[in-house]
């Protein structure tokens, strides 16, 4: 399939068709909930192991220190007794463990629909769009930048799928809307298209300082009940090797001083910006987080902060970034060893490498959405939709990626391991005996509509029957399914009132000019 390719016509028919005939919902997704990952995590690292790399981040926080490009930031860490040199900021293990020992292990998030109340930390495991790309694919258009529109198709399957619980980052670039305004209209999209918990960039005072004023007005808000628990968002990136710049740590300072949480996640690509080994990656990607995590909790002490693990090599032939490599995954089971030491929640991400939605693209994503699993991540970056190591979001990715988002949900279920009596089955084997099956005996009757995961793209067809049915692959059934969400798509429910006094507050601040650009 060339990219430009149009999907293969069909006829209506199987479980797809009946739905479609029957007029019921475009697919049987399993429920909202709040994953709990109830497996052991895997720990490639010993004892010994995990105090090298804690005595690594240390050493480099210590000797070696981190670049503050924030004059604001390089004061507050002076006063607190680091020692500056310019914008270079060394700490001692004595105030940074201090520091993080005020951040809580756990936190919720409770966005404009309460019931979408989200707990971030524990066994808890969340799942969050694609996020940041500038440019979108899909089957009928090919690659092509980011638009105001495609950006609310992203949007509304965000909203559509019970297993993605955040709204993050733009699913897309919108680079038809200036920049100066853009995050009022993508802010606006994102609150009435969605009713789950959302996100702000932390890139110059007045995006931040708007995003977290609408999302006050869209749950109908006072400036007291806001700051009184989480209720949405930053996600902050080191400019590694070794500094933060300073809209980002402008962004997180400001969010930490109003209660709200920020995720720090150094961009570690290792033999890049980073050591070659993936121990020293993990090491260095430490010392940038708890850095930025000190400052946040001598500001305001016991505020909601995750660490991030962004760690993963590159092509040495190339120096492409490479994702849902074993490296990769090895460097978030040990960063996640890590942060567990450190008592904080960990964020990890689901991505890969490829240019499209085919195979590459989905074994190199469930290596990572794996790797989250086993290192127990407990917010997953870029869960849906993710390809080209970010430079492309794609409808049918997001499709294909949600099948195995639920998947891991029906993998975490206890009804997959559950060891009950009736569970044991002694009577059901029994009752068939030897040579005999179970299709028809009660154990199964009372079962058979739940007891395995049903697939909404996968086809579990032999071959013949799916060349009779047209010979459909994945991408083009993934194609099918987003087309009609989106033509089937009801906005949440959302206070009248309070939709207005959003509007209002989007044509205000577009008035004054948003924010200030040099273009």
């Amino acid at each position: 399939m060339s990219d430009d390719a149009s999907p293969k016509r069909s006829r209506a028919g199987g479980r797809a068709g009946n739905k479609v005939r029957a007029g019921t919902a475009v697919i049987d997704q399993m429920p909202w909930r709040i994953p709990v990952n109830p497996d052991r995590p895997t720990e490639p690292l010993d004892a010994d192991g995990v105090q090298a790399i804690h005595r690594g981040t240390m050493r480099i926080l210590k000797d070696i220190g981190i670049e503050f490009l924030n004059p604001e930031a390089v004061g507050i860490l002076k006063k607190a007794g680091c020692k500056v040199d310019g914008t270079n900021i060394r700490m001692d293990e004595d105030f940074v463990m201090e520091m993080i020992g005020h951040a809580p292990d756990s936190f919720t998030m409770t966005p404009r629909n309460p019931d979408r109340e989200l707990i971030m930390g524990g066994k808890h495991m969340l799942f969050v769009n694609v996020s940041s790309p500038p440019n979108s694919w899909d089957l009928e258009r090919g690659k092509r930048s980011g638009d105001f529109e495609t950006f609310k198709d992203f949007m509304k399957l965000t909203q559509y799928f019970n297993c993605i619980h955040i709204a993050g980052g733009y699913p897309v670039e919108p680079i038809d809307i200036h920049p100066s305004v853009r995050h009022l209209d993508c802010l606006y999209e994102k609150l009435t298209l969605t009713d789950k918990v959302v996100h702000a960039y932390s890139l110059g005072a007045e995006r931040v300082e708007d995003v977290m004023e609408m999302t006050r007005i869209a749950a109908g808000l006072t400036e007291e009940e806001f700051q009184a628990k989480p209720r949405m968002y930053t996600n902050i990136n080191s400019v590694s090797p070794l500094k933060h710049d300073f809209p980002m740590l402008d962004g997180a300072m400001r969010l930490a001083r109003r209660g709200q949480p920020v995720v720090i996640t150094p961009f570690t690509l290792a033999g890049a910006m980073a050591p070659v080994t993936m121990a020293g990656a993990v090491t260095l990607s430490l010392a940038e987080g708890l850095a930025a995590a000190a400052l946040l909790q001598y500001i305001n002490p016991g505020c909601p902060i995750a660490l991030g693990t962004f760690t993963s090599n590159v092509d040495m032939k190339s120096g492409a970034p490479a994702f849902g490599t074993p490296e990769y995954m090895r460097a978030t089971q040990m960063t996640g060893q890590l942060v567990r030491h450190y008592g904080l929640p960990l964020r990890s991400s689901g991505v890969c490498a490829a240019n499209v939605p085919d195979g590459q693209a989905m074994w190199e994503t469930s290596n990572s959405l794996w790797a989250a699993v086993q290192s127990r991540t407990n917010m997953v970056y870029h869960a849906a939709g993710w390809l080209e190591g970010g430079l492309i979001a794609s409808p049918e990715k997001f499709i294909m990626d949600c099948e195995v988002l639920q998947m891991i949900q029906r993998y975490f279920e206890q009804a997959t391991f559950a060891t009950t009596e009736a569970d044991i089955a002694i009577d059901a084997i029994r009752e068939v005996g030897p040579g005999g099956h179970y299709f028809g005996c009660q154990h199964t009757q009372d079962r058979y509509q739940t007891a395995f995961y049903a697939p909404f793209v996968s086809d579990w067809r032999n071959y013949e029957a799916w060349q009779q049915d047209g010979s459909v692959w994945t991408v083009e059934r993934a194609h099918r399914i987003y087309k009609q969400i989106l033509a089937e798509f009801e906005a949440p429910a959302m206070n009248g009132d309070h939709q207005e006094e959003l509007r209002r507050f989007v044509a205000r601040r577009k008035q004054e000019g948003g924010a200030p650009t040099d273009f």
